[in-house]
């Protein structure tokens, strides 16, 4: 195995990694960005984005993302695609190991790796992805006004996902494989007696189904695979969890029984010069606006790190 020195590595190239990358690079600390696997994370599945400030008229995920790049670019950011495999946090300078076989060494560490939504296993919901599939209410629930819609899921996150969306389609199928929610008493309460939302109990999506213009219905089951029957809806947002990227870290930092990265108010994690940004790390809200939040401020405090090492 080869190795190579920076002062800042940063893993992930989603919002949070490409805005410390440009945080680390205006300092002057030529940082080095593994992007991942998906280069852009998880924005560069999403068609449009409505809700960062300073785009009125929207712009698409690829796009912004593609921005993001070019601008960690312009000041001198050092971007490899590259998936982190392993670490060691054990010295005073860091290790990563990219892709089995190459070390960085780092004396601060950025981990925005992201996290990513757990799917329901169909092939349609990668070929509807963006065109009636999504994982994100908040992101994308404004292109379903006055059109039925399907959440499925049955915690928190599908309760708030159907209670968010409710404010634009015409109706809410929120399909559960149970015949209660388990989601929190207060947002249950929410949910059975809103207008709008109409819970589908016993149910499970054993199909996708659509056209060219996109998702046309459901093809519904009991959880035994019977009792087949169809829904039309015009989209179906799946909210049954995400899955934190930070699996190659157990055992290494502090991590939630969730598998989320602990940190403090400033991104610090429970090893000193390793910070984590976005959706990686526990937080109440995960979005690109907090997602860019965390970037700048782990860029910031690792410089701060850096002066008092120097």
């Amino acid at each position: 195995m080869t190795a190579r020195h920076t002062r800042v590595l940063i893993l992930g190239s989603g919002p949070a990694g490409y805005t410390a990358a440009i945080y680390a690079s205006r300092a002057n600390l030529k940082p080095v960005l593994y992007t991942g696997i998906q280069m852009g994370g998880q924005l560069t599945t999403t068609t449009e984005v409505d809700n960062f400030p300073g785009y009125p008229e929207g712009i698409t995920g690829p796009q912004m993302m593609e921005d993001l790049k070019k601008q960690a670019e312009r000041f001198g950011a050092d971007i490899r695609f590259g998936i982190a495999t392993a670490a060691d946090f054990s010295g005073e300078t860091h290790k990563v190991t990219i892709d089995e076989n190459k070390v960085i060494e780092a004396d601060t560490v950025i981990i925005s790796t992201g996290a990513t939504a757990k799917y329901l296993g169909l092939d349609a919901e990668k070929k509807y992805a963006g065109q009636g599939v999504s994982a994100c209410a908040t992101c994308d629930g404004f292109f379903y006004r006055g059109k039925d819609v399907a959440v499925v899921g049955g915690g928190d996150t599908a309760a708030e996902e159907a209670l968010f969306i409710s404010r634009f389609a015409s109706k809410v199928y929120l399909v559960h494989r149970r015949d209660r929610l388990r989601a929190t008493k207060v947002l249950q309460d929410r949910i059975l007696a809103h207008a709008k939302i109409e819970p589908v109990w016993n149910s499970v999506i054993s199909e996708v189904v659509g056209d060219q213009s996109g998702v046309t219905g459901l093809v519904l089951a009991d959880p035994e695979g019977g009792n087949r029957r169809t829904l039309e809806v015009a989209g179906l947002f799946v909210a049954i969890g995400v899955v934190p990227k930070a699996h190659f870290l157990a055992g290494i930092l502090d991590l939630d029984a969730e598998g989320y990265i602990l940190t403090d108010a400033e991104c610090r994690t429970s090893i000193p010069g390793v910070f984590a940004a976005g959706d990686v790390r526990k937080k109440i809200l995960k979005q690109i606006a907090t997602a860019v939040g965390d970037g700048a401020v782990a860029a910031i405090v690792a410089e701060k790190y850096l002066d008092e090492l120097d």
